[in-house]
């Protein structure tokens, strides 16, 4: 299909300067005719050689609210999401819904290789293509599938596990060459799935170095506790790395225009060595022991299939879960399903915890101390 510049309809034009020549052929690939209602328009790298579109023509293709997709396009906020997600040169990145591919291209300018998973299967052929000549030099992998679904999940265990390969819809060739490494996980992310992919990452068997996503501002809030009171989900991340907050990404910097703002935010330094330090001192438990404290601590779990009553990062979640039962009941009212309360008195005085705290009221530290005290 061609398309000359001076019949183009508005959304065109308006990737065009205004002083710009009238006359310009620009070609771009056929488009089926299913794909031309209700359009977004998809910045393309296609080399028109016109230095005065500045690589800002769109190929046409529809959006999908079920999807969560929200386009974002300034180059600006792009590179700074690049930027703050600290990517060294020898560093591999796995991208959540690389989308247009925007965001890729300045993963790509900074690390070895970039594994992007995207549900769109329309989106996939438009990836593939864009990208074909950083795929052809091994420099990026794009999966089609759902990240989060459980075939997904062998595909992220496959950092783990060596001689492995991993298959979404379609093969992916060259990732069993990633088994054993680490990785960076970036991504400009469906707000909906936000605390399913801190849940899914941060508690996988190799979880990733950081984690940089953009999300809804005010969740980015909730994690940095930035209202001085924590909750599950900004305990729940602290307890493996370090927040930062990134800066304020605008609604109307995205395409579809979103009804809130976006933030950028990473957790670094991850790691399980919290939980990991003391899992020791459950193998060495008798077993009587292990039968009575997994008795004190039956409430409903946290993680579905972690069936192992002496994973203390289980057990952790467990607790945590109970004391934000009910935010406006002091912490010990919480946790006396786990013990007598004389013996909760006591753990909140040896953790420094007064015994009118409420659950949002403690740190990280805090709930260290009282799960380690509750499950001896």
């Amino acid at each position: 299909m061609r398309v000359e510049a001076s019949e183009a309809k508005k959304p065109l034009e308006e990737g065009l300067e205004k002083d710009s020549k009238k006359n310009l052929t620009i070609s771009i690939p056929e488009i089926p005719m299913s794909q031309l209602i209700g359009v977004t328009f998809i910045p393309s790298r296609y080399d028109f050689n016109l230095s005065s579109i500045d690589d800002t023509l769109y190929y046409m293709i529809k959006t999908k609210k079920s999807l969560g997709q929200n386009f974002l396009r300034d180059k600006a906020i792009l590179k700074k999401i690049a930027d703050f997600a600290r990517i060294k040169s020898a560093d591999t990145v796995l991208e959540v819904g690389p989308g247009e591919g925007t965001l890729t291209e300045f993963l790509l300018e900074k690390a070895k290789k970039v594994i992007a998973v995207e549900k769109d299967k329309r989106v996939v052929g438009f990836l593939k293509e864009k990208f074909e000549r950083e795929i052809g030099e091994k420099k990026l992998e794009i999966i089609e599938g759902d990240i989060l679904s459980p075939q997904a999940q062998k595909c992220t265990d496959i950092f783990l596990l060596e001689n492995s390969s991993c298959s979404l819809q379609s093969s992916s060739q060259g990732i069993s060459e990633l088994a054993d490494s680490e990785y960076l996980l970036v991504g400009n992310i469906p707000y909906y799935i936000t605390g399913a992919l801190f849940k899914k990452f941060l508690e996988s068997e190799n979880p990733p170095k950081s984690i940089t996503f953009v999300v809804q501002k005010e969740v980015a809030e909730r994690i940095m506790a930035k209202d001085g009171k924590e909750s599950i989900l900004s305990i729940s991340i602290k307890m493996y790395g370090k927040p930062e907050y990134g800066g304020i990404i605008k609604a109307g910097s995205f395409y579809p225009k979103p009804k809130v703002d976006s933030a950028i935010i990473s957790i670094r330094n991850i790691s399980k060595s919290i939980f990991s330090a003391r899992q020791k001192s459950f193998s060495s438990e008798s077993p009587r022991a292990s039968s009575l404290r997994s008795a004190r601590l039956s409430s409903e779990n946290f993680s579905a299939g972690q069936a192992n009553d002496n994973n203390f990062e289980h057990k952790f979640f467990e607790i945590l879960k109970a004391g934000f039962a009910h935010k406006r009941k002091f912490l010990m009212r919480n946790l006396d399903k786990f013990e007598k309360m004389a013996k909760i008195k006591e753990i909140l005085k040896k953790c420094g915890i007064p015994e009118k705290a409420r659950a949002e009221d403690l740190s990280p530290e805090n709930w260290a101390c009282l799960a380690k005290e509750l499950i001896k």
